[in-house]
């Protein structure tokens, strides 16, 4: 073959050093020290991986939320009742004050009977929520959820829970070091900033 010639393009030449090339490199293999450098960086990335996402934060997270979006519910079938009925459900009337001592859901006027305030929202009155909302909100184990609310027509209602993720502790935090609304509750604000909404 002369230099500058062209490789032959005989169809069986390429198939018999193709086969010979995959032959030989399938029954080499890895090495065992190559399976253990590749078994090591998995293992480092696994461990890299894992203490970024920090399980036991997302977790406390996830609860957060959902404490959040408990409040929320809480604050619109509170305000939905009042719409209809022109009173909060912890006034017997419009022609009372309007304020609520610093309270946890579930204890005192907070029960599912039909003269408390989950029982007016829930089945025993407006119906507002639901029985398994109450329930879940009020049982054993349950984040508890603080009401609030000053006396005045142009005062909010608070809805608080102690937060148990970083995140949401440092919002707390932030905000209670932060100017207030004068209505905001004094309780939510102290050893243990508490994340309130509306």
């Amino acid at each position: 073959m002369k230099i500058g010639s062209k490789l032959p393009l005989d169809r069986e030449f390429w198939l018999v050093n193709t086969e010979y090339v995959m032959k030989k490199s399938l029954a080499q293999g890895f090495t065992l020290i190559e399976l253990l450098i590749v078994i090591a960086v998995l293992g480092i990335l696994a461990v890299a991986v894992l203490s970024a996402i920090n399980p036991i934060e997302q977790i406390n997270r996830s609860r957060d939320t959902g404490s959040r979006s408990d409040s929320e519910q809480l604050i619109g079938a509170i305000d939905r009742f009042y719409a209809t009925k022109g009173y909060y459900p912890w006034t017997s009337g419009a022609n009372q004050d309007d304020d609520l001592a610093w309270s946890t859901v579930g204890s005192g006027l907070w029960t599912t009977s039909s003269g408390g305030v989950l029982g007016q929202l829930s089945s025993g009155g407006t119906q507002e929520l639901k029985s398994s909302f109450t329930d879940r909100i009020t049982g054993p184990g349950y984040n508890n959820l603080f009401v609030y609310k000053s006396a005045g027509q142009g005062n909010s209602l608070y809805v608080c829970f102690i937060p148990r993720s970083g995140a949401f502790e440092s919002d707390s935090t932030t905000r209670c070091s932060g100017t207030l609304p004068p209505d905001f509750p004094a309780e939510a604000c102290g050893t243990a900033d508490m994340s309130c909404l509306p």
